[in-house]
């Protein structure tokens, strides 16, 4: 089990997916706990990153054909999670 704690600004630090079957508790900052699949935290990951590239006008694959200096493709560390949310 990988136990994660919630920042003041809603989110975990997750720079990479988890392997689907294993569980997550989550401590959130409300005080509450819950836990989920490493599954359904990808999800989330996966939408953090979209969410990223879209704001950073990159294309499916985290690149910016316009600029020869790519450093990182993802640049997601950070995912937003909120107290109640389905396993």
């Amino acid at each position: 089990m990988i136990n994660l704690k919630q920042d003041s600004d809603g989110c975990i630090r997750m720079g990479r997916h988890f392997p689907a079957s294993v569980t997550v508790a989550i401590a959130f900052s409300d005080g509450t706990t819950g836990e989920y699949s490493g599954r359904r935290l990808n999800e989330l990951y996966d939408q953090a990153v979209a969410a990223y590239r879209l704001g950073n006008n990159l294309d499916a694959k985290g690149y910016d054909r316009n600029d020869k200096r790519i450093h990182r493709r993802n640049g997601v560390d950070l995912v937003p999670v909120i107290a109640g949310m389905a396993p």
